[in-house]
């Protein structure tokens, strides 16, 4: 079978960053689907474990947590799908990925694709999906408001895969106000379109424009992306008893005692945990990405799909990368077919 993998980690500019392979075909056991592979995505994790990981001579490593497709064969331990079931998944990080035409993928983190959406809007969904809803209602548990505080989520990085997907859970299944980031004209006017509350400038102090509003401090701080330089505002604008969830992985190391005189929480959302650990709770991801196809077909919420680079191949796959390294996308970008 077709896939695209690397043997080296290296820049995306070098000419072998990555690479067409072809590999055996996989055979489902245990809980695994075996799928055949529509449409993947790709999100800052893949590029960041092409330019770190370290691979075996002689071996490749197939990137790929986002994907859209068709069961073709189920292991014998399978209770939940069967073949021909459109699913849609964003994998485990210690696992192949999804660049290849057949993937294996255990079925407690695989949810059934939305009706409505084809497979290239449902592949945009899974991976900043589950990060999004976990974080919300998991990890920082949103549901749960903070005494005296403003019951409200500074999302920042609003316009990223995860914010975009974030700002549409709040407002559908919380009453929480949703206040957006956005650096650019484009990516402000997107935050608002997805239905953010307020949308506010992240390359300028945050902390006046939330005190311009004067309507108190927000309980909950959601930082998607460069949460290292927003730390300072980010502990000066929240509620004490706030809490604080972060899915980046901050250069500088933080100082937790910064966090101590308001009281403040700190959640760290990884959504390949469940997953990596065979946690007893790991079919929440089958079921949350299941309440979100619901969702979808009931147009309460929509894909974060922004564009389509053609089939899935390591040309297209490496301008996507350089186009998710540049910090400057809105939405998810998708590849289709082989």
């Amino acid at each position: 079978m077709r896939a695209v993998g690397f043997n080296t980690p290296q820049p995306i500019t070098v000419e072998t960053s990555l690479i067409d392979i072809e590999l055996p075909m996989p055979e489902a056991a245990g809980r695994d689907l075996l799928v055949e592979i529509k449409a993947v995505s790709v999100n800052p994790v893949d590029t960041k474990v092409r330019r770190s990981a370290a691979v075996e001579p002689g071996q490749h490593r197939i990137l790929g947590y986002d994907a859209a497709g068709v069961v073709k064969a189920v292991g014998p331990g399978v209770k939940l799908f069967k073949p021909g079931d459109e699913v849609y998944y964003a994998g485990v990080i210690n696992r192949p990925g999804t660049n290849a035409e057949f993937h294996l993928v255990d079925e407690r983190i695989v949810g059934f694709k939305p009706k409505t959406l084809n497979f290239e809007e449902a592949a945009a969904l899974p991976l900043t999906a589950i990060t999004a809803y976990e974080t919300l209602f998991h990890r920082m548990k949103v549901q749960d408001k903070v005494a005296g505080a403003w019951n409200a989520v500074l999302v920042i990085g609003g316009a990223g895969g995860v914010g975009s997907i974030a700002i549409q859970l709040l407002r559908e299944l919380s009453d929480v106000t949703a206040i957006g980031t956005g650096s650019r004209p484009e990516t402000q006017a997107w935050i608002k379109e997805l239905g953010a509350h307020h949308v506010l400038d992240h390359s300028k102090p945050m902390a006046p424009q939330l005190a311009q509003m004067a309507i108190g401090a927000p309980a909950f701080v959601f930082s998607t992306t460069h949460t290292e330089n927003h730390l300072k505002d980010i502990l000066e604008l929240i509620a004490p008893q706030g809490r604080l969830a972060l899915i980046d992985d901050p250069k500088e190391p933080m100082d937790l005692r910064d966090f101590k005189s308001k009281a403040l929480s700190v959640h760290w959302e990884m959504m390949f945990a469940r997953a990596v650990f065979q946690t007893a709770d790991m079919i929440e991801q089958h079921k949350l990405l299941n309440h979100v196809a619901e969702l979808v077909d009931a147009k309460k919420i929509r894909t974060t799909l922004a564009e389509t680079l053609g089939p899935i191949n390591a040309a297209n796959l490496k301008k996507a990368h350089a186009m998710v390294e540049s910090n400057r996308t809105k939405g998810k970008l998708v590849l289709s077919g082989f």
